[in-house]
């Protein structure tokens, strides 16, 4: 599979030089130039195929031109170790749990994925890669789990003073580990700002192999697209009629991802999304993305530490309106609804839900008449565990669930006890020291 920027189609580069370099030139990102039809595949899948398979699957069709599919399946059975969890909540309505990982978040399988694609290929073609990531703590506390053992990986995670938790001892560099954390002076955007500036220098990053694990990064947008054939495969024999997905916002990767899938011949009839500021629902219903009023040659480079996954929206749609218009249906869903349907999640069907999944269940709940008339259901996605958000279900429902230990470990406070940096050079030479 060839890859192509959103900026300029006629550059074309596999998908390894698309990973490792996971910013092109032009400052776009990174899209498939071109989609394997999987519909034979798909309509064979069912709820018996286990969710590493489909991965595998998929790997393979993404990547038969550079690696033969024991490679890719090696690939995905190395990053999946706990699957998803799909329920069937009533007749026409279903939830997709992605949480069922490492630190409770669907951010695990796609980090999993594209950790275990860099250390597989890397062994194959040499090399090393270095990530270099904003996080609020949760990305380590996965990248100690999952870096564990890796050879050609390492990361540098920058941190808002007082926000490291989650990373144990081994794991850290000056322990002999792969994880560099370091507490950054200023706020998130001023930090996000000079990671974004190590990347400017194109020398630098080929030098040390620098990318990172946010869905800037084509291979970890790609991980969860996994999600979407999975569902359908555990409920097509459920019912006989059109579905649907609904999500919340996040920062699109879920909704760019769940495009692809329907790319691979995924039977998926559309994505019902809460509309917000950047992805907004005109007079008449219309999905608008408001980036889109400004020309791409007119605005900045994308940030390596900002996912641009509404860019890849726009370029998947490219000027056919209509077809955006027939596949995406932002709702605009106010607080007093979100909470409601997150009473109603609990009360009907005994979900704790945070505030995305809440969303979700609002955007469908407003057009499930529509949908459920044409003998349609609904996916909800839970993209986090709701222990996570704890707080928020204690204030709409009055009670809260139960952390699983595994999220109470990636929640632990962690004091580093060394410098704070407070500038771009400053976090260059961690990255040299590695």
């Amino acid at each position: 599979m060839l890859f192509t920027s959103t900026r300029n189609n006629d550059l074309s580069v596999s998908f390894s030089q698309a990973v490792r370099d996971c910013i092109p030139e032009d400052g776009g990102v990174f899209v498939p130039s071109s989609i394997e039809d999987m519909r034979r595949w798909i309509y064979y899948i069912d709820e018996t195929t286990p969710f590493s398979s489909i991965a595998g699957s998929l790997t393979s069709a993404l990547m038969h031109e550079e690696f033969s599919p024991i490679i890719c399946e090696t690939i995905a059975t190395a990053a999946f170790p706990v699957e998803p969890v799909v329920r069937q909540l009533d007749g026409s309505l279903f939830m997709t749990e992605m949480y069922h990982g490492f630190t409770g978040c669907h951010r695990d399988y796609g980090v999993s994925y594209l950790c275990s694609y860099l250390e597989t290929t890397l062994q194959l073609k040499g090399g090393k890669a270095v990530f270099v990531d904003f996080t609020h703590g949760g990305l380590g506390a996965l990248m100690s789990k999952i870096l564990k053992g890796k050879k050609n990986i390492k990361a540098v995670l920058v941190y808002k003073k007082g926000t490291v938790r989650g990373l144990d001892e081994e794991s850290l560099a000056w322990n002999g580990g792969n994880i560099y954390p370091v507490e950054m002076e200023g706020t998130e955007a001023e930090i996000k700002a000079a990671i974004s500036k190590v990347f400017t220098d194109r020398n630098f990053v080929q030098q040390y192999g620098l990318t990172v694990a946010n869905t800037t990064n084509v291979c970890r947008l790609l991980g969860q697209i996994f999600f979407f054939p999975y569902s359908f495969a555990q409920v097509k024999n459920k019912f006989n009629g059109e579905f649907y997905y609904a999500m919340g916002a996040g920062n699109y990767g879920s909704l760019i991802a769940g495009l692809y899938s329907w790319r691979f011949a995924l039977p998926v009839n559309g994505f019902y999304v809460p509309s917000t500021s950047a992805l907004a629902r005109s007079a008449s219903g219309s999905p608008v993305v408001l980036d889109s009023l400004v020309d791409l040659k007119a605005r900045g480079e994308a940030n390596p530490a900002i996912p641009a996954n509404l860019e890849r929206l726009e370029s998947f749609f490219g000027k056919n309106e209509m077809m955006m218009r027939n596949f995406i249906f932002p709702v605009d869903i106010s607080d007093e609804q979100r909470d409601a349907a997150a009473k109603e999640l609990y009360m009907k069907y005994g979900v704790f839900a945070d505030k995305d999944t809440a969303s979700a269940y609002a955007a469908a709940k407003e057009n499930c008449a529509e949908v459920f008339d044409e003998d349609g259901a609904f996916i909800l996605t839970a993209y986090n565990h709701p222990s996570l958000s704890s707080d928020y279900c204690r204030h709409v429902i009055g009670e809260a669930p139960e952390m699983p230990e595994n999220i109470k470990e990636a929640q632990r406070p962690v004091q580093l006890g060394r410098p704070i940096i407070s500038s771009v050079d400053e976090l260059r030479k961690i990255v040299e020291s590695l």
